[in-house]
């Protein structure tokens, strides 16, 4: 059975050999370790083992998680569905927010962040799928979305997230990716002069298509920690 060590440095060398087919290497991209399921002594070994940052989807994990120091040394994003109840446990906390997914998101964060005088960093999430079980910006909304980002003081976009559907067969999955590529360009030059550096698509199954279609952060947890167990 690999170690977590092991295991980080064998999708270090898929990551390097996806990055190489578009012209980049394995440097150019950002590892965030998902680390839901996974305990404060686990997520500390990743953090030994050199991953970029930690990424955790659930509000409550996160912060008994931050109590026990089991971040110290990386990057902390926030990687799950974020409610407008909770964004007080998160704003400040957290160096990114990868999943703003609606406007009112988005004016609430503004609200939390502007009461610790802070800028809160996010990612804008993309619905690619269209789906109406899941959260996130439909395609034509996304510029929409970074233009009232815009407009606030205490917010940064840094970029876009996205997450194909579920049951996508890979070819179209690829094209998922290709197409919130397509938007992240787009926005960059319109709104950003090209100085957003995130794309965040890719997890354990498809982080390599997610990077040779442009992806510069993916998301991996299962590949890293091993198979979650669900109560």
């Amino acid at each position: 059975m690999s170690t977590i060590a092991e295991n980080i440095a064998a999708i270090r060398a898929r990551i390097d050999a996806a990055a190489r087919t578009t012209g980049r290497t394995g440097a150019d991209i950002t590892l965030v370790a998902a680390t839901k399921m996974n305990d404060a002594a686990r997520v500390r070994e990743a953090v030994a083992a050199g991953i970029d940052a930690c990424g955790e989807n659930r509000v409550q994990e996160m912060t008994e998680k931050l109590a026990q120091g089991a971040y110290t040394g990386a990057p902390l994003h926030f990687i799950g569905h974020l409610q407008t109840n909770k964004v007080r446990q998160v704003v400040g906390k957290v160096d990114l927010i990868q999943s703003v997914d609606s406007p009112e998101l988005l004016a609430m964060i503004e609200k939390r962040a502007a009461g610790q005088g802070i800028v809160q960093d996010i990612l804008l999430e993309v619905n690619i799928g269209r789906e109406a079980a899941k959260s996130g910006f439909a395609p034509e909304k996304v510029l929409p979305a970074a233009e009232a980002a815009l407009e606030r003081t205490h917010v940064r976009v840094r970029g876009l997230m996205t997450i194909p559907p579920a049951d996508a067969q890979r070819d179209a999955n690829f094209r998922y990716f290709q197409e919130v590529q397509a938007l992240y360009v787009d926005m960059n030059q319109k709104l950003f002069h090209n100085e957003l550096e995130y794309l965040s698509m890719g997890m354990s199954g498809d982080y390599e298509d997610a990077i040779r279609a442009g992806a510069t952060m993916v998301r991996v947890g299962s590949a890293i920690f091993g198979a979650r167990h669900y109560n």
